[in-house]
């Protein structure tokens, strides 16, 4: 069977069953909550929802348009670069509501659904998003879903263990989205492929108008980047600190990324895939320390040096990880989520030590998933262990994490290889014309139309 029309009978099949039976779960069992007929509840729902759905719809276009675009880097994978990541926010945001619901939020036979446990769900995704970078435009979208099947109850679990089990402070997910995100789609990548060096594909190599658009990604996502840091915090002086670290963080981030593109390039010239990428790694680094009561010069500082080590990633350690360890990492997942996510929890260690004296600075404002508030899971652990326990726990999420991912992600990478999901065969990867039916195309076929590299593919 051809890859196209094996594709064609896999995808809609895959997802009507789960569309399915994710109707049948929710006539079953999830509802909202019974209106309150009391004025001063009424005003507690209105005010949670004029405060926290501004930033919802902010993250939302970050997701669907932001990182869409910045996808798009690949010139003839755009359509699906796009259509891919919209589909997976949307199939990851339902399976992670379901799982949610039964760990969290089952009681008395019902879910009760609202917009907080929306936004958590939300925060699974992500780390699909993200993920799937390392393998983009070589795997079907039936891997893809198949590995956001995997992904999302590891995320679940891991993030549990990290911010309620440890006590982990990380209220922008640098260490609970960013690095296991990171590590996972590595690992998925590693064991996908396996020792195999992937060539360099003629349609790999982005142009000037596909590197444009991706830019434009990047630059919606600098924008909104502070509501997904600080969505999670509480409302006031925390949520405040959050919003304007970032901004301090992230523009640092930008002015050294044109620094180091610069000064690395031979002829001063910039590399448009430092500024895509770079200009975003000071947001990843401070969502760990995001809250706390830091002076300004600290996020000014983290937004620097995590685009520098993402600037310097892409030019010697992407390389050196392919030839070495033949590691395929298509977005540079490991050098804008991975290595500022490190420096960001080995920040957020160095941050409790130093600002130990101040309690303000040393209690998590982070919401966590069941819908409380986390510092008072940890605040006991916090005053009984003192600034040391808490700096060992920072360094015990942040291994928790890599290494969790890590082995998941190997795991999801073996079971991606059966042939059943119909993986593209290699002269028909980084191409929409799989996958859609292309206008032009099919107007004016030429001797490089999809049907004649289908015949070839298939020949070979």
């Amino acid at each position: 069977m051809p890859p196209s029309t094996r594709h064609g009978r896999l995808l809609p099949l895959f997802l009507g069953l789960f569309q399915g039976v994710l109707l049948l779960f929710f006539a079953l069992f999830v509802t909202y909550d019974e209106p309150s007929v009391q004025a001063e509840d009424t005003n507690l729902v209105a005010n949670q929802v004029s405060s926290t759905f501004p930033f919802f719809q902010d993250i939302q276009v970050m997701l669907v348009v932001g990182l869409g675009l910045l996808l798009t880097f690949l010139p003839r994978y755009g359509f699906s670069a796009l259509t891919h990541n919209f589909l997976l926010l949307n199939f990851s945001m339902q399976w992670a509501l379901v799982l949610q619901g039964l760990l969290h939020h089952f009681h008395h036979g019902h879910i009760h659904l609202d917009l907080h446990k929306l936004l958590i769900s939300e925060f699974a995704a992500v780390t699909v998003l993200i993920s799937v970078g390392a393998i983009l435009g070589r795997a079907s979208p039936c891997q893809l879903l198949l590995m956001a099947t995997c992904e999302i109850p590891v995320y679940l679990a891991s993030e549990w263990v990290i911010v309620t089990g440890l006590g982990v402070l990380d209220v922008g997910g640098t260490i609970t989205i960013h690095v296991f995100s990171c590590y996972f789609g590595l690992g998925v990548s590693k064991a996908l492929f396996r020792a195999t060096q992937q060539p360099l594909h003629p349609k790999e190599t982005p142009t000037a108008r596909s590197d444009l658009v991706s830019l434009v990604g990047t630059l919606i996502l600098w924008v909104f980047w502070p509501s997904f840091v600080a969505v999670l915090c509480q409302p006031g002086d925390a949520q405040h600190r959050a919003i304007l670290n970032t901004l301090l963080a992230m523009s640092a981030g930008a002015i050294t990324t044109v620094v180091a593109s610069s000064l690395l390039e031979r002829d001063g010239k910039l590399s448009p895939g430092h500024l895509q990428n770079g200009s975003l790694a000071g947001g990843v680094a401070i969502g760990a320390v995001a809250d706390m009561a830091m002076p300004p010069v600290a996020a000014l500082a983290l937004g620097s040096l995590s685009a520098a080590a993402c600037v310097l990633g892409f030019r010697f350690l992407s390389p050196l990880l392919g030839r070495k360890l033949t590691l395929h990492d298509q977005c540079g997942i490991h050098n804008l989520h991975g290595l500022p996510g490190i420096l960001g929890a080995t920040a957020s260690a160095v941050a409790v030590l130093v600002a130990s004296k101040d309690t303000s600075a040393s209690h998590p404002s982070q919401l966590s998933p069941a819908g409380g508030n986390a510092s008072e899971v940890v605040e006991g652990q916090w005053e009984g262990r003192g600034a040391g326990g808490q700096a060992l726990r920072q360094a015990a999420g942040l291994a928790v994490a890599v290494g969790a991912s890590l082995l998941a992600g190997l795991v999801t990478g073996a079971a991606l290889r059966l042939p059943c999901l119909a993986r593209p065969p290699e002269r028909l990867c980084f191409d929409d014309s799989l996958y859609f039916k292309i206008q032009d195309q099919a107007e004016s076929p030429g001797p490089d139309s999809s049907a004649e590299e289908g015949a070839l593919a298939l020949k070979e």
